[in-house]
């Protein structure tokens, strides 16, 4: 009688063999990049509540004019890309871990990953209307 088990024993599912995808190559980078834009929102967030507590009764014009200084016009778009590039990949990793149908969970990060795009592109477009 032949033995028809596999001789090498893997941790890998057979997806995961078929995808080339292991433990280390396909969450890595989405984690390192949850890491690089928390690190680069703690500083910009910090800048934009004191900039933004330092102005309370400001008026529009006095907003939209702190929003036309070139230093500000560029920190407010580098938050801009940072929070929303982060919490696309914050809600992915909810998505992913509690819902379970494939389709719906592909379904539901291409939505997530649509709307924060349209949303920054969108946000960015008024900095820059503004800073312009």
């Amino acid at each position: 009688m032949a033995d028809t088990a596999p001789t090498l024993r893997t941790l890998r599912s057979p997806l995961g063999r078929v995808r080339g995808l292991g433990a280390a190559r396909g969450g890595t980078h989405h984690w390192w990049m949850q890491r690089v834009t928390s690190i680069a929102l703690l500083p910009l967030t910090l800048w934009l509540v004191f900039s933004l507590a330092g102005m309370p009764d400001s008026t529009w014009q006095e907003a939209t004019s702190w929003i036309g200084r070139p230093f500000n016009a560029v920190l407010l778009l580098a938050f801009l890309a940072a929070a929303f590039h982060h919490t696309a990949a914050g809600l992915q990793v909810v998505i992913e871990d509690y819902l379970r149908p494939e389709l719906a969970r592909m379904g539901a990060i291409l939505a997530v990953k649509g709307a924060c795009a349209l949303l920054w592109l969108a946000a960015t477009l008024a900095v820059l209307r503004i800073a312009v």
